[in-house]
């Protein structure tokens, strides 16, 4: 059995699914504030496999993305001492936090920019804006900007991709896949 083509036969189903923009929606507005998996994983296969709706699923992206990081900020702003930094010190999170922050006092508004776009975890930089209590306009311009950038980026790969790109993907998925595990590992090893 293929275990990573089988995956990717089921996402591609599951891309084309009815309410699969929902999900898309729902799970980028958790991404943004406290979810750990970023919302390219269910963007792109939905954009590979219905490439018309690309602009569409990108735009839904993004506005739901920014909603969250409103939901982060307010977050961060109003909770983050009561029940935010007694979690993040619980969770193992603190020095990711305090370096966020100096990221912040560093790069300011710049640095949620670089959040919104990077593979860096934007909810880290909704949240300490809050509490940092960084100017809303800017997060806001910041954030809608960097994300949609992200998100239109990879919706316009895929789109540009379409048919073509999805069945030779599926020839490759098997070694792409084992290549990752292979790769994840060597880095844990390296990291830890």
């Amino acid at each position: 059995m293929k275990l990573f083509q089988y995956c990717y036969d089921k996402a591609m189903v599951w891309a084309r699914h009815r309410h699969a923009p929902w999900y898309l929606g729902g799970m980028t507005f958790a991404e943004s504030v406290f979810f750990p998996i970023p919302p390219d994983v269910m963007l792109a296969p939905m954009s590979l496999a219905r490439p018309d709706k690309a602009w569409s699923y990108a735009l839904l992206t993004t506005c739901a993305s920014v909603l969250g990081g409103i939901a982060g900020y307010l977050l961060g702003l109003l909770a983050f001492e009561s029940l935010l930094q007694p979690w993040i010190q619980e969770m193992g999170y603190q020095a990711r936090m305090d370096k966020a922050v100096s990221w912040f006092e560093a790069y300011g508004v710049w640095v949620v920019f670089l959040a919104g776009f990077s593979p860096i975890p934007y909810k880290v930089f909704t949240i300490s804006a809050g509490f940092l209590q960084m100017a809303f306009l800017p997060f806001l311009l910041a954030s809608a900007l960097g994300r949609a950038m992200r998100f239109y980026l990879v919706a316009g790969l895929m789109r540009w991709g379409g048919a073509r790109m999805e069945a030779r993907l599926r020839d490759y998925v098997e070694f792409l896949g084992w290549a990752m595990v292979v790769l994840a590992i060597v880095l844990y090893l390296i990291l830890r």
